[in-house]
Order: C-alpha cells, then sequence, then structure tokens
C-alpha cells in the first residue's frame, strides 16, 4: 500500500459551481485507509463521520455550534488541517487554475492534475 503524505493530492473532484462541495466528501474518502480523517465544521454530518468510522479512521471533526450533542474531537489533530489549507495556496500558485483560464471541466481537471504532479515532484 502506497504512504501517504500528510498535505499532498491524493484524491480531485470537482463539482459545478452551485453545488456544495460536502456532496462529493463520501466519493473523495472512499477506499482510502487513514488513521485520522481532518475537515472544518461544514463536514460535521452524522452520515459522514459513520462512514469515517466504519472506515476504521477517526473522524477529526469540530461539531457545529447547533448540534444537539456536541461530539469530542481531538484538538490537536485538527490543527493538522492547515494542510490543506496550505495545499489550495499551492495550487492558486498555478495561474491557469486560479484564474479558471479552461472553461471546460476535462481540460481544467486536467490541468488540476497536472497541477498536483508538480506538486508531488517538488
Amino acid at each position: 500500500m502506497q504512504q501517504l503524505m500528510p498535505g499532498q493530492p491524493v484524491r480531485l473532484r470537482l463539482t459545478e459551481g452551485q453545488a456544495s462541495e460536502y456532496g462529493q466528501a463520501n466519493a473523495l474518502i472512499e477506499q482510502i485507509h487513514a488513521d485520522y480523517i481532518l475537515a472544518d465544521k461544514g463536514y460535521d454530518g452524522d452520515e459522514l463521520i459513520n462512514n469515517i468510522e466504519a472506515s476504521g479512521a477517526v473522524a477529526v471533526i469540530p461539531p457545529r455550534q447547533n448540534r444537539i450533542v456536541q461530539r469530542e474531537y481531538d484538538r490537536e489533530i485538527y490543527k493538522e488541517r492547515n494542510l490543506v489549507e496550505r495545499l489550495f495556496q499551492k495550487l492558486k500558485q498555478f495561474r491557469r487554475i486560479a484564474t479558471r483560464y479552461e472553461r471546460l471541466k476535462r481540460n481544467y481537471q486536467a490541468m488540476l492534475y497536472l497541477a498536483s504532479s508538480m506538486i508531488w515532484l517538488a
């Protein structure tokens, strides 16, 4: 099994501009073997958390304030979520991605894969 490097792109999925990325969360974590899966409050949904725990990983997702039963999460591990934000900043260094020059989904996704490859090689 390949060792995943923290903060490196592993799987990318495009959504329509008006669609929430939350709908793709289950597909993104499918068949990913990890000890922890980190996400922000926007991903605090019972279905996703149950899927994460069913895969054997620990969900490190802070609960929303309006959640009736507040869940515990590891605040120290959650600090590592900044690696995700750093990845987005690395991707934005590629001007074609930041300004979305490519209008077709297949072309834009190809540029994302190319930029991700460059990040992996750096």
